[in-house]
């Protein structure tokens, strides 16, 4: 599990993002404190940050700044001051990427997302399970009961997604995102295309149809058929 330091002096925006990194698959750690940020966030030794520039106590471009100085940790910065110059400023003093508020936390998402996997591509993900059905991520291999198969992409990213919110409505707005991420464009009708061949793929290791399911109007789940049963 990836894990993620927020640097956010408005505690309501702060709170939502703690919120969105955990409800996503990310340790989620963030300072209520700003006099010694950079030490703060080198000490913690997170995976990825996320810094404001607009801090009660320290500019957030000197932050950025002093911390590339001693890391190579991902850094993005999230903050409201969107204009060009505060964006080149950041870039040019070692950030790695720049969303202006507010956001889309989809968007948001993806960008980390991607930028954590070219900062680790070298790291292995541990496999996920739900239902019997087993995601390595590393090697893009799905298993069930001791058959394996092959995952395009796409398959790998539309089932590491659900595989994330285990159970729960994962909309198709949110799987477009995460497609994104790739070079081929996502509109509706791919995007079905995509999941009817995950399914295919699935169903040829075993895995029952109930495993996938589509919600319409709302988007995809996994399922555990043996969900409840004594």
């Amino acid at each position: 599990m990836f894990s993620i330091f927020v640097v956010e002096d408005d505690r309501k925006v702060r709170d939502e993002l703690v919120t969105l990194l955990r409800n996503n698959g990310y340790a989620a750690t963030a300072t209520e404190e700003f006099t010694q940020v950079p030490e703060a966030v080198i000490a913690s030794a997170p995976d990825l940050l996320l810094l404001d520039l607009s801090l009660p106590m320290l500019d957030g471009q000197l932050v950025c700044q002093e911390i590339r100085r001693h890391s190579q940790l991902p850094i993005i910065v999230v903050t409201s001051r969107d204009n060009s110059m505060d964006e080149l400023l950041a870039l040019e003093r070692g950030a790695d990427d720049f969303i202006a508020k507010p956001y889309d936390p989809p968007i948001l998402l993806a960008h980390i997302a991607s930028l954590l996997r070219r900062s680790y591509s070298d790291r292995p993900e541990p496999a996920q399970v739900f239902a019997g059905v087993s995601l390595d991520a590393a090697r893009s291999e799905a298993s069930f009961e001791g058959r394996t198969t092959s995952l395009t992409k796409n398959e790998l990213r539309i089932l590491s997604l659900l595989m994330r919110h285990k159970g729960e409505i994962v909309s198709r707005y949110d799987i477009q995102a995460e497609l994104w991420l790739s070079d081929e464009f996502v509109d509706d009708n791919t995007l079905t295309v995509n999941v009817n061949r995950l399914r295919a793929t699935l169903a040829g290791i075993g895995v029952g149809d109930s495993f996938l399911q589509t919600r319409r109007g709302q988007g995809y789940l996994l399922h555990d058929p043996h969900e409840g049963q004594a």
